[in-house]
């Protein structure tokens, strides 16, 4: 049987006609046969798309280790799951668990090595050599260009992406267990309880990472135009925003007791620039009441303008927080079809899924 015309065109003639497609296409595309593998994962061709605009997707922590590793992914534009096998990186690095992402790189621990890959090209590259306690106890945070920081209680590890220069390690120097820290450009960010065992308080701390490696100093940010931004909201955590902005998440007290229910949950949005807070949204009162009200821990990801939520009375469900810009408001609603996890609380981050991005 003779072969179909398309392939008999020329490559050149291929990487025309591809480049036209939607990045979620080509990925699909690529399973179709080894030509078009070879055409849409060649060099040529993904210097071709550089230009073109990355996927933005949600990514799960799986919560299990499995024989045939895989990173699962909502894609909120078209309302789908995907899913991008990880076994390129077997037997050498078995078991691999993706933690964070930034620049198109997912960032994968195996034991104790941490490995960046783009799932889409299958290239990987292991980072220096780490001890197994910081897989068990440090926070990946990660920031363009190819900066990784891995960050405890006690201590911090700093890759700038030099090989030579390998791990810088250093004290993290700060009050408390830092929650829900992020990197945003150079700026380290992160909550500390600094309030007694019978009643939280918590602030936010910041630092940069060329002051973390000097003096280990952090700033607490606080105004006195603040008021009380940080009582008001139980067991809040961070999330990267757009830009030089951070949100702020946690539930709505209803008052300052000490044992107060929460509302709803509140979404609070820091300008680093300005230093002023403003609401970016809240949870409608059905969607709390039916799967957040009664739970007393609830998991928050995602990065940008897209928040997940994820509660044990809502299995196999997501909340979805999605802010349209031009619209100025966020839209709330439900994501089905979630896998199961180890604990019936789903965890991940923001992957901006592009061709181009290589460790």
């Amino acid at each position: 049987m003779d072969a179909p015309p398309i392939y008999r065109l020329p490559q050149d003639t291929l990487h025309q006609i591809f480049a036209h497609l939607p990045l979620r296409q080509l990925i699909t595309l690529r399973s179709v046969s080894k030509l078009f593998h070879q055409t849409l994962t060649s060099p040529s061709f993904t210097h071709l798309l550089s230009l073109s605009h990355p996927l933005s997707l949600l990514a799960l922590r799986p919560s299990l280790s499995s024989p045939s590793p895989s990173l699962l992914a909502f894609d909120p534009d078209q309302n789908q799951w995907l899913t991008f096998p990880l076994s390129f990186l077997l037997p050498h690095f078995p078991s691999p668990t993706p933690v964070a992402s930034s620049d198109g790189l997912v960032y994968l621990w195996s034991h104790s090595t941490l490995i960046a890959c783009n799932p889409l090209t299958r290239h990987f590259k292991p980072l220096p050599q780490l001890g197994s306690a910081w897989s068990r106890h440090g926070s990946v945070l990660v920031s363009p260009p190819n900066r990784v920081l891995v960050l405890s209680e006690l201590a911090a590890l700093y890759y700038s992406g030099d090989d030579n220069n390998g791990w810088v390690n250093f004290s993290s120097n700060l009050p408390a267990k830092p929650r829900s820290p992020i990197l945003i450009n150079d700026k380290v960010l992160a909550l500390c309880d600094v309030g007694s065992p019978w009643r939280s308080q918590w602030k936010l701390f910041s630092c940069t990472l060329s002051t973390l490696q000097a003096s280990q100093f952090w700033s607490r940010l606080e105004k006195h135009e603040w008021g009380d931004v940080f009582d008001i909201l139980k067991r809040p955590r961070l999330v990267r925003g757009v830009g030089n902005r951070v949100l702020m998440i946690g539930g709505l007290r209803s008052s300052f007791s000490l044992n107060a229910s929460c509302s709803t949950i509140l979404i609070l949005r820091l300008d680093l620039e300005t230093m002023e807070w403003a609401e970016a949204g809240r949870m409608p009162g059905e969607m709390f009441r039916r799967g957040f009200a009664d739970s007393s821990k609830f998991k928050v990801f995602g990065g940008g303008n897209r928040v997940c939520f994820s509660a044990k009375r809502v299995g196999g469900r997501l909340a979805l927080w999605d802010y349209v810009e031009e619209a100025g408001k966020g839209e709330w609603r439900w994501i089905d079809g979630v896998p199961g996890c180890g604990d019936g609380l789903c965890r991940g981050f923001a992957f901006e899924a592009r061709l181009t991005a290589l460790p």
